[in-house]
């Protein structure tokens, strides 16, 4: 059983992951034949083997339809409890076990974030996207910053097993949080299922310079807006700038820069893209930029490669192991070396296409069907971790 509340609203970051992992899970799925429906609070569902299940819980938001129609045979279990009450519960409380909620044995629950979902017997597993939370605690806020610099660590060496994106973030977990690495699992995402758009060098002017991630301080959009300053300075029929993700209170000073000259009407905010249209939206740039101070994968550089979007990426955090040969990496905070890359980018048709050309064929290498079977032996890895566990205790009792 995976949790699928991130994934509720709005599919951004950790929402994209756990939907396309429980898409991938269900596609390698053997089921019977007929529509799964979602299954009311006091009604206990039928269980089968190998079955796939979600669990989701709000008091006004229920599962969108579209995202439920590609998640055929998935069992969802959905509750009418409030996000905010049930995860304090959760991670304050450590209550009510996930069996109660779904009212059927469980034999594994993923978390999607860091904090164990309490349970009476079933395998538990956590996935650690980055730990920024425990290095800049001030850039995160609500229960991340109340609840996660506590907690991880006891959670993690609680845990039956550690999901992780990257290698990178492998590496933090075991020197920040001390946990073996055995015990962990790198499960990179996939790339999307895009075919990609024509690889035909643009003139300029034509397309735009993309950011896509939801702008809080870690992404480190002001480094880009200064960048920008300094080539529209120079010349003034640079493409625009879009940056595309919900704003956050962190943005406030860079939404006021925008605003103002030399940027005023040369950025545009689009805010929140829906999955049905970010393929239009990588489709129609020229370039992908990520100065992201810290990333524990960096699913915008995939999407972007997927479409043959050249990359110009942070050399920090996990972007250089998912970009590998194929973008162009710089130090976030050398905004000198910033201007340089996207001038060359833009300038450079020779050089733009050869990015595309290695983006296409690096993206090829991240599947959510890989994902999917890596995450399933996680899972089998957990089960039997937990069986043993229990069994020392009944024998340590007798």
């Amino acid at each position: 059983m995976i949790d699928y509340r991130p994934a509720l609203r709005e599919r951004s970051g950790v929402g994209e992951y756990v939907h396309q992992l429980v898409r991938a899970l269900a596609r390698q799925t053997h089921r019977p034949s007929g529509h799964e429906v979602p299954v009311p609070h006091g009604q206990p569902p039928e269980r089968t083997a190998d079955e796939i299940s979600i669990f989701t819980s709000s008091w006004k938001d229920r599962p969108l339809e579209a995202s439920l129609a590609e998640l055929p045979g998935v069992r969802v279990i959905d509750r009418r409890i409030p996000v905010a009450l049930l995860t304090f519960a959760w991670q304050r409380l450590g209550w009510p076990p996930i069996e109660r909620l779904a009212g059927v044995p469980v034999d594994v629950v993923q978390s999607p974030h860091p904090l164990l979902l309490p349970a009476r017997h079933a395998a538990q597993l956590v996935t650690i996207h980055d730990l920024d939370f425990l290095v800049h605690p001030e850039r995160v806020r609500a229960e991340i910053r109340r609840d996660y610099p506590a907690l991880a660590r006891d959670h993690a060496h609680r845990a039956d097993g550690i999901l992780v994106p990257s290698n990178y973030t492998a590496r933090e977990v075991v020197r920040m949080l001390g946990v073996p690495v055995e015990r962990i699992t790198v499960c990179h995402h996939g790339a999307p299922e895009w075919a990609p758009g024509p690889l035909e060098p643009r003139p300029n002017g034509v397309g735009y310079i993309l950011f896509v991630g939801t702008l809080e301080a870690r992404k480190n959009v002001g480094a880009l807006l200064h960048a920008y300053a300094i080539l529209a300075a120079r010349n003034r029929s640079i493409p625009r700038l879009v940056l595309a993700g919900k704003t956050t209170p962190d943005a406030s000073g860079w939404l006021e820069m925008a605003a103002k000259f030399p940027l005023a009407g040369r950025v545009e905010l689009v805010g929140y893209v829906q999955p049905s249209e970010r393929r239009e939206l990588y489709r129609r740039a020229k370039l992908l930029v990520l100065p992201s101070y810290d990333e524990g994968f960096g699913l915008p550089a995939l999407e972007a490669m997927a479409m043959g979007i050249p990359v110009v990426a942070s050399n920090r955090g996990a972007l250089p192991e998912v970009l590998g040969e194929a973008g162009m990496l710089v130090d976030p905070d050398d905004h000198e070396a910033l201007v340089n890359a996207i001038e060359r980018v833009l300038q450079d048709e020779l050089y733009a296409r050869g990015a595309s050309e290695r983006g296409l064929a690096r993206a090829r290498e991240f599947t959510w069907d890989r994902a999917a079977e890596t995450t399933r032996k996680a899972y089998q890895e957990a089960i039997r971790h937990r069986r043993q566990t229990s069994r020392s205790r009944a024998t340590s009792h007798e």
